[in-house]
């Protein structure tokens, strides 16, 4: 029988900078969900829909209930800021950026290391994420 040798992967400083902005960024977002979820609670900022509301329109479909709630779409969202069901958007948002946050760190990595495919890929991912959250190419509803 054949003997294997089990060698362990390493991960490069650019992995574990990744990894570790990933996981406090994860874990940030998650804290900011909660907090802005109390804010919503509590009532110490004002809903953009009324609490009354909230349940009749939740029974409709989703293009009714935006329609009735007259709910903005896209990043119309960031106007109402001011409002605590809106604010609540804010940990959902940081959640789904950290990706483009963790990629953009890694860009001068790259480029000082000179590693010009990793490079290119991050460059890409970045633009073409951060194209994807802009809206811009909205397929669909």
């Amino acid at each position: 029988m054949k003997s294997v040798s089990i060698t362990k992967a390493k991960a490069s400083p650019e992995q574990i900078r990744y990894a570790n902005l990933l996981f406090w960024g994860a874990w940030l977002s998650i804290l900011l969900m909660i907090v802005t979820y109390v804010i919503y609670l509590a009532g110490i900022l004002d809903p953009y829909v009324p609490m009354d509301k909230v349940q009749t329109y939740w029974q409709l479909p989703v293009h009714e209930y935006v329609e009735r709630a007259n709910i903005p779409l896209g990043w119309g969202w960031v106007k109402f800021l001011n409002r605590g069901d809106f604010l609540n958007f804010l940990g959902l948002t940081l959640l789904g950026g950290m990706t483009i946050i963790c990629f953009c760190t890694l860009i001068p990595a790259y480029l000082k290391k000179k590693d010009w495919p990793f490079l290119i890929i991050s460059i890409c991912e970045v633009l073409i994420l951060a194209l994807a959250a802009s809206g811009i190419l909205a397929v669909g509803h």
